[in-house]
């Protein structure tokens, strides 16, 4: 594994960008479910979702504010960032196996308190755009390189 690295606010510059991705397995929806409590249909039994509109599952729209709340404390600014609002649209459904790229863009910088507005698109491996949105930040005023944590290895079973 490779190390984490910041961007501090005095180095962060409008217009700089970083992409973050993240494959969305069938098991990321049910964890998803358990963590959060929502167990609507649409996310778990595929012979209700066929019923809908979406003709079939699809993963619950926070999850790709999720993505991006990793992006921006894993990528850009990195670790020492604070995620501190988001502004999201849901474009289009992300179902089960979908991978996502997200794509940030630094668009305003705030000296108080270190704020940052971060544009954010994310797109699957279609090309399609899935969300959009802002996300405000409290940027690191140092550097910070951190080992990645290794996470535990979880298992659902049926």
């Amino acid at each position: 594994m490779s190390g984490l690295e910041n961007t501090p606010f005095d180095e962060l510059v409008v217009g700089m960008t970083a992409t973050y991705t993240k494959s969305v397995s069938e098991d990321d929806i049910k964890l998803f479910a358990i963590l959060s409590g929502d167990t609507n249909p649409i996310h778990l039994d595929e012979e209700y979702a066929k019923t809908t509109p979406f003709g079939g599952c699809i993963a619950h729209g926070a999850m790709c504010a999720v993505i991006i709340s990793a992006a921006v404390a894993t990528k850009f600014p990195g670790p020492g960032s604070i995620y501190a609002g988001q502004e999201m649209r849901f474009k289009k459904p992300v179902r089960p196996g979908d991978t996502l790229t997200a794509h940030l863009e630094l668009l305003e910088k705030k000296r108080r308190g270190n704020i940052v507005l971060i544009q954010n698109e994310i797109k699957n491996q279609n090309g399609e755009t899935v969300f959009l949105g802002v996300s405000t930040v409290v940027a690191p005023t140092e550097k910070v390189v951190a080992k990645p944590v290794e996470l535990p290895r979880v298992e659902l079973f049926d």
